[in-house]
């Protein structure tokens, strides 16, 4: 029994050696990080695996090359290079405004990742530690003890009463100078603020950002959005910091896509093998997604445990592809669909047609405040699909996914929110 694991992962991938391909974007970060003053800024779909790029700027900000060396930019490292002491933060749907994200990142125990983990004090003790195996790599900080008498943070950085964002400017201003420029002697602070498009208020952090930015503290956002200005647009100084940071993650090349699972193979240390004609077909099943290779890399495996094979060819292939069309192979997307569809099997199948339209938008007639499908009209016709304007609320409603969302100064088109579950409805059938 072999654990898919060790090959494939459904999570953000942290470790240099499982990271491939991204080449020209991997060139940009490290571009990016050696700019003094700018904001760094990864927008693209969801699946498109922003949030591993975003983990491999922190490895080349602590001065871990690993990645940049696997992907051939060895000699495009400056002999020189900035390094950072670096924050991560990870969002979420419960922050409403920059005042909730502040408090959180004042409140952020994490012991590798978090901002008070540099605010020195009695009561912690922090050691340098590596963000990857290798002995050689940067380093970074790290708590070992928060000791007994807890979080003492007011002794360094002074927290002001009821003024979040002077206290957040105060940790901040105490974390550079007493770790990352006196015990690290490090260029600067690097915050990354991951899945910043699902705060609900985003009005605001770009003005703090624009304010805090020096040669000293570098962000870096991620999130969700064709353009960085729809996840951050009030400060129209903004724009000058991103000229030389902005980083648009697509979907991978098919060739990446293989690699993907050639890697696998390598970390699996030759125990399960991949034929080229089951690499190229998830590839393609997987239209550029790594996310997706990822998902069916694991059931791949876990398919060959059961028939007790080493050799993964186009009958296994075939046997997961049969559970994806029956939905047994991935339960948090089958949820998804079933949730959108409910018991309408026309709207399941007005879901498929909507699917398999290209560049994931579906245009609609307004006229006289209906929404009257238009493009797949034929289809739905041939598929004897009945009352597709009422099929159609569902899949825009809020309380069931939503699937669909109106595109932006786009009058009378949609498309699918998360592309991920697109390429799901497809492979469901």
């Amino acid at each position: 029994m072999i654990n898919p694991e060790i090959g494939f992962t459904s999570d953000v991938i942290t470790n240099p050696n499982r990271f491939v391909g991204r080449t020209e974007l991997l060139r940009n970060c490290l571009k990016a990080v050696n700019t003094p003053l700018s904001l760094i800024g990864i927008h693209g779909k969801r699946g498109v695996g922003k949030s591993s790029l975003a983990r491999q700027i922190q490895q080349i900000a602590v001065g871990n090359y690993k990645t940049l060396i696997n992907s051939g930019l060895k000699h495009e490292i400056p002999e020189r290079s900035r390094e950072y002491v670096t924050v991560y933060y990870q969002c979420d749907s419960i922050i409403k405004n920059v005042e909730d994200l502040l408090e959180r990142l004042l409140n952020d125990q994490n012991d590798s990742d978090g901002l008070l983990r540099l605010i020195p004090n009695e009561g912690k003790e922090i050691v340098e530690f590596s963000r990857a195996d290798e002995t050689d790599v940067g380093m970074d900080l790290k708590v070992i003890n928060w000791g007994a008498k807890g979080i003492e943070s007011s002794r360094y950085a002074k927290v002001v009463e009821n003024n979040t964002v002077q206290t957040f400017r105060n940790f901040v201003d105490a974390a550079i100078t007493h770790q990352v420029k006196k015990k690290m002697k490090r260029d600067g602070l690097l915050i990354i603020l991951d899945e910043i498009d699902v705060i609900q208020d985003k009005s605001g952090i770009g003005s703090l950002i624009k304010s805090l930015s020096s040669e000293s503290l570098k962000f870096a956002i991620c999130g969700i959005g064709d353009d960085l200005f729809e996840i951050i647009s009030d400060h129209s100084s903004v724009e000058r910091l991103l000229e030389e940071g902005s980083i648009n993650v697509e979907p991978m090349p098919l060739h990446e896509c293989e690699e993907i699972i050639s890697r696998a193979e390598v970390l699996f240390d030759g125990e399960i093998k991949f034929t080229q004609e089951v690499k190229s077909e998830i590839a393609s099943l997987s239209q550029g997604y790594p996310y997706l290779v990822q998902l069916i890399g694991k059931e791949c495996v876990s398919k060959a445990n059961i028939t007790n094979t080493d050799i993964i060819d186009s009958e296994v292939l075939d046997e997961v592809k049969s559970d994806i069309s029956n939905g047994k192979a991935f339960p948090t997307l089958e949820r998804q669909y079933i949730r959108a569809i409910g018991q309408s099997e026309d709207r399941k199948n007005l879901l498929y047609i909507l699917a398999h339209q290209k560049e994931d938008r579906t245009m609609f007639d307004t006229e006289v405040g209906k929404l009257v499908l238009k493009k797949a009209r034929r289809d739905a016709e041939d598929l004897d699909i009945k009352h597709i304007d009422q099929q159609l609320p569902r899949l825009i409603d809020p309380k069931y996914g939503p699937v669909l969302r109106k595109v932006p100064d786009m009058t009378g088109y949609y498309e699918f929110i998360n592309p991920i579950l697109r390429i799901y409805c497809q492979l469901r059938g």
